[in-house]
Formats: C-alpha cells, structure tokens, sequence
C-alpha cells in the first residue's frame, strides 16, 4: 500500500472484484451495512464509470487515476458517471475518503490499483450461475453483449490473475451468511487490526457453556457418530490414560469445524489460509506469527469440576518443515500443508479418571439456538456411546484383512551408511546425536477408510497421547506415547522426552528383562541425558530464570508394545513472552532431531534429503484459555487420497550417538514399526 499522505481521513480501501455475475454488488452492499454499524463507508461501483461496452481496460484507468490515488491521499475521488444512453461522459459525482472505501466491480483489484489497496476480496462463482445472476439483474440491456465483454474479462484475467493476489477468496453464491463471514475474516487480517478493533472485540465477546454429563463413552462409537462425516475433525485420544504410572494425559477431546465459530487453518509455502465457511483468507507471513496473532490468552471461566486445560480453540498439527522458521533451513516441499488446524467453537471432552464427559460450546451473538441444537445431539450421542452391548464391535480393521504391503525409502544397507555417515559427523564435532529417520510407503488401489484403521491401531497399540485428525483429502492415525510440550493456562511449562525403545516380549520373565536393559543401558540413558539438556536449553529461552528444573530423569515407562525410559523437564513462561514463541523455540521437538538441534537439522537434511511432513512435527491443541497440549507426532500413519486409492506412510527412525551400532539402529527402526504395522497385519519391508 502507497504511503497516505496529509492529515485528512485516510481511508481503509477494500476492493470487491471477480467476474460479472459472481455477487460482487451484493456482497459489497451487505458488507458496507455492516461495517457502518460501527464507521463510516463509502462504496464505489466500478460499472459507473466503464467507457461503454470495450471499456474495461479504460474503466480500470481511469478507476485507478481518478478514484484510488485521490482517497489514498486523504482527498475526495470526483469522477464523470459514463452515460451508458448517451454512450459518453455523463454528471460529476465524488466519493469520500470514510474510515472505509469499498470498491467493488471487475477490476477492482486489477494489477495497477493493488498498491492503493488494504484489501483485496475475489468472488468466485460458476459459470452458468454467474451469467443467469448478471441478465437477470440487468436484463436485456446486457445480453446482446455478454460474450463481447466476457472476452475483456478473460484477456484481463489472464494477464492479471487478480484471483491469486486477494487477501480473501469468497464462494459469491454459497452461504447467504457471506457478508458476515467475511466481516470476521477482515478482523484478522494484520492490515485491519487496528480500524476494525471494535468488530474484533465484538468476535472475541463470546462466553463458554460446559455441560458435565456422567459416563465415560466409547471415544471411537462417539467420534464415529458425531464426526465421521465431518470433512475436518480432530480426535486427541488417550486411548491409554493409564500409561505412565498414573496417566499422564486423562483427557480424550473430540471435535470438527462446524457451526457458526468453525474454522480451517492450512499454513503453506509463507502463507496461511484461514476457511470460515464460503471465505478463505489468505495471510502471508510466517505460521508462528499468525498463531501469535491468532491465539492469547483469555479470562474464560470454567466449572470447578472441569480440570481439562482445553477450553475450545485451535487443534491440529504442526509439521516438522515449520523448522524453517525456528532456526532450521526450508527442505523440499512435501504434499501436505506444513500446518492444518481447525478452530473449534464446540467440542466434547472426556475425563478417564472423573468417568465424566464435556460438552463444551461457544456461545455469542445469533449462536445460542445453534449451540443448543448441538448440544442436544451430542448429548444423545453420548448416551448412546456409553451403553453397554450384547455383542464385541469390531473395533475397525482386522490383521490381514487391509494388510497393506510396504516399501523402505531406505534399504537396510543404505540405513545403515546413512548411521556411520552420522557417526562421522560426531567424530568431526559437529553434531552429538543425530535422530535419524526414514519412512515406509504402501498404496491400496482402492481408497481405504482411515478411521477404522485408526481404531484397530489403538486397539493394538493404545497410547496416552493418540490422535486421529482427518483434514479434506488425507488423515494421520497416530499412537504417540511422547508429550511434545505442555503449556497451562498459568503459563507452566512441561516436556517430556522419549529416547530408548525396547519391544515388548510376550513372555513375562523375558519382557522384564528387556525393561531392565532398558533401564541400565548406558546408551539409552546418555541419548535420553543429551535430550533433557537440549529442552533444558530450549525452554531457557522462554522461561523465568531459575524456573527449569528436571523433576524425572529416564525414567521407564511400559505400553502395550514397548518400554520407553522417559524424562521430564518442567519451567515456568516468562512474563512477556508471547506463548506462540514458547512454543517455537522449543520446535522441533529435541527428541526428533538430535542435539545440537540446528546444526544437527542441517545434517539431517542431507542424510535425509526428504521432507518429513506431519511426522516428527507435534499434534494438540491451543485453548483460548492460553493453554496448549502437544504431542510428538511418532508412531504415526499418514492416510492421502491418491490416484482413486490410498497412499499410506509412516516415519521411523532413531537417535544415533558415537557408540551406536548401525545394525542394532536397523532393528530400532523395526522395533518403532511394529505398532502400527502389526494393527495393520502388515510385515517390515525386509521381513
């Protein structure tokens, strides 16, 4: 935007453009209504002053010279209405510089005019809705000349793409809420913060409502019921809450994008986009600091029983590429957006240990009707979720009856140059341990249902920090037993590392004696010791003096496939640090890539030469509270729609140090695939 000058009112110009027909003057008036609610607006129709039917590229001159250059200086636009009768210049007319200048038509947001813009909004519509909207709005004065002026549009379109520079994307003809969509995508938008604080107050005065049912219902017939339909939904399950001596994660949280508070965030390439319904905002910049902007801390009262830290907010996850903004360097672009969350506004909560559950809404103006009519069918789903049954559910896919068959990305032999060339690095000093991965790869050509593999996985393998997120054309099954970092609402900081693995024998005599390897092995202990020290260092950065303290140290934890030895590190958030850098100066979790951590990620790149995607990254939720929960993303499948079937992939890996023994990190890497392979009925490449 070019500097304003003088000290008249300096306008907020947003400009409405798409093709004709696509519901840019409705949009427009409706949004100017309600903008003036709380500021003054002007709006400017670009089809006043087109110079007759060829006149589009003239039109947009003449927009730019005569109507944007005078408002961005403070000034009155006087423009000459084109008298489409007389086929020439008609009357004077002018346009004010309010708090607001709408500007809407095609060419709007042509090339020329987006230095003179704050915002910029494209309507998209169907073709055959697009030219029905527009004849039947202007009649036959237009119809003689659609095609003559659609050639201008598109010769236009071409050379400009102004389709690819908006700031919001709006489906004209989808939702007759659109207007009051894009009013609350605007109050996100950086270049908007500070006019349209109001409406951003307004979106921020919503109260929560926790209703407290008795029962624990099954998480998976729950789910199934309430979100298998749903395009975007987020199950942070602990479908083991008993691991770990006591538990440590007794909460499972179940929700979608749905209802008037429902959001989708997909972070790519330096940009996020924000979906809320028919509006997609696009906000470039880095993910941590739209999630800074995006995520505070707020006063939101809960009942004394309710324990949980998620009060509703952001759940998704992080993927590990987001390394490029905390110190690492960007690596090649994998197929999936290197973060995806969902804004949930109702959500239900399940407390293991209390056998209680929680239906949690957000309620606001114009949604107490809606929240109602939700909360009464989760309540009927949870009901029926918790009722005993005559007869076993399957609990989703059978041993055999998917049994994918997977390939390595790597070979033992190349693993296993891939550890010495590690290795190598340590003795150079450049590295102390290297988390080193790989991944498996199988495609099904018939598309297969992620959900009912998530539910054999966490049969097979029940985990305190299991997930299943399903996003529009892929989903992750995971069976993490790893806390990546826990942040309170107090501002409590907690990280939890996992390094040292031994798979579990069936026989009991054997499988203690493979815990007590565990816990006596001097190699385990010094990679889970590097770790503490690397997160140690991390939190420093965020934390209060003094406040960063390890309060277990390798300790062994046991679940249904493996024993774990885990530690614990906790700190306090230093007064006036943002939480969203708590969180990224701790990301990537240290576990995931060795210590020290940005030299180590620049030799993984080169090992590696792969982007890992959602693997390695952290899953979990940012209340409104201020709070967060994430886990280490491991053990992991990644479901994408593929071809008409399903590619399905899982990251494995392991901490190599100077001592390692490159045949037993192969069979590490083996031991890491069993939990999830096994649920499948699938075999380890080389078997």
């Amino acid at each position: 935007m070019a500097p304003k000058a003088g000290t008249a009112v300096v306008p907020l110009i947003i400009a409405v453009d798409g093709r004709s027909g696509a519901g840019k003057t409705t949009l427009a008036v409706e949004l100017a209504a309600l903008l003036r609610e709380h500021h003054t607006v002007s709006l400017f129709h670009l089809e006043d002053i087109y110079p007759g039917w060829d006149g589009l590229e003239a039109g947009m001159d003449r927009y730019v010279a005569g109507v944007l250059a005078p408002l961005t200086a403070g000034r009155t636009a006087r423009w000459r209405a084109w008298d489409w009768t007389a086929d020439d210049d008609g009357p004077e007319h002018s346009t004010e510089p309010a708090d607001v200048v709408i500007v809407e038509g095609v060419g709007a947001a042509c090339r020329a005019a987006l230095e003179f813009l704050d915002v910029s909004i494209w309507v998209e519509a169907p073709a055959e809705v697009r030219r029905t909207s527009a004849l039947n709005r202007d009649g036959d004065t237009f119809a003689p000349f659609w095609e003559r002026w659609a050639r201008q549009e598109q010769a236009w379109l071409d050379r400009d793409q102004p389709q690819l520079t908006a700031d919001l994307v709006v489906d004209g003809h989808r939702d007759p809420a659109a207007p009051q969509r894009v009013r609350l995508a605007l109050t996100g938008l950086p270049q908007c913060g500070s006019l349209l604080a109001v409406e951003r107050a307004q979106r921020r005065a919503v109260t929560l409502q926790v209703e407290r049912l008795p029962g624990r219902p099954d998480g998976g017939d729950l789910f199934s019921a309430l979100y298998g339909g749903s395009a975007c939904a987020v199950w942070l399950d602990s479908s083991d809450s008993t691991a770990g001596g006591g538990g440590r994660s007794r909460f499972s949280i179940l929700a979608d994008d749905g209802g008037q508070f429902g959001q989708l965030a997909r972070h790519t390439a330096g940009t996020t986009e924000v979906v809320s319904g028919p509006v997609t905002a696009r906000i470039p910049g880095p993910f941590f600091r739209w999630l800074d902007g995006t995520w505070g801390r707020r006063s939101v009262p809960t009942p004394a029983d309710y324990q949980c830290g998620f009060t509703l907010g952001w759940l998704g996850y992080l993927g590990y590429e987001l390394k490029r903004e905390t110190g690492g360097s960007s690596a090649p672009a994998g197929s999936l957006p290197d973060a995806a969350l969902l804004f949930a506004g109702r959500a239900v909560v399940i407390d293991h240990e209390q056998e209680a559950t929680y239906l949690l809404t957000l309620a606001g103006p114009g949604s107490d009707e809606e929240a109602r009519g939700w909360a009464s069918t989760a309540r009927r789903a949870v009901v029926q979720a918790s009722r005993p049954v005559a007869a076993p559910i399957s609990s989703g896919v059978e041993p055999g009856q998917l049994s994918p068959v997977f390939s390595a990305r790597d070979t033992r032999d190349s693993y296993l140059d891939k550890v010495r060339r590690a290795q190598e690095e340590i003795r150079d000093g450049n590295t102390y341990e290297v988390c080193l991965t790989t991944a498996l790869h199988a495609h099904t050509a018939a598309p297969v249902d992620p959900l009912a593999i998530y539910l054999s996985l966490r049969t097979s393998s029940p985990a305190p920090f299991a997930h299943y997120l399903q996003f529009p054309g892929f989903a992750v099954a995971s069976t993490s037993p790893e806390r990546f970092l826990r942040l309170s609402a107090t501002g409590a900081l907690r990280a939890e590392p996992i390094k040292g693995t031994r798979r579990r024998s069936p026989d009991p005599s054997t499988d203690h004696l493979l815990r007590e390897d565990l816990r006596t092995s001097l190699k385990d202990r010094a990679e889970n010791v590097m770790i503490v020290d690397l997160l140690r260092n991390d939190l420093s950065h965020a934390a209060v003096p003094g406040s960063v303290s390890v309060s277990r140290l390798c300790e062994i934890e046991t679940y249904a496939t493996v024993h774990q030895m885990v530690s614990t590190i906790d700190a306090q958030l230093r007064p006036g640090v943002s939480r969203a850098e708590a969180v990224a100066v701790a990301f990537p979790a240290g576990s995931m890539t060795g210590a020290p951590k940005i030299s180590t990620m620049a030799i993984l790149d080169q090992l590696e030469n792969a982007p890992r995607g959602v693997y390695s990254g952290a899953v979990g939720y940012f209340s409104l509270n201020g709070a967060a929960d994430l886990a280490v993303v491991i053990r992991t499948l990644v479901l994408e729609d593929d071809d008409g079937g399903t590619r399905l992939s899982l990251g494995v890996g392991g901490a190599i140090t100077a001592d390692s023994d490159p045949a037993d990190e192969w069979e590490e890497v083996r031991t890491k695939a069993f939990g999830v392979l096994s649920g499948l009925g699938s075999d380890f490449p080389d078997s």
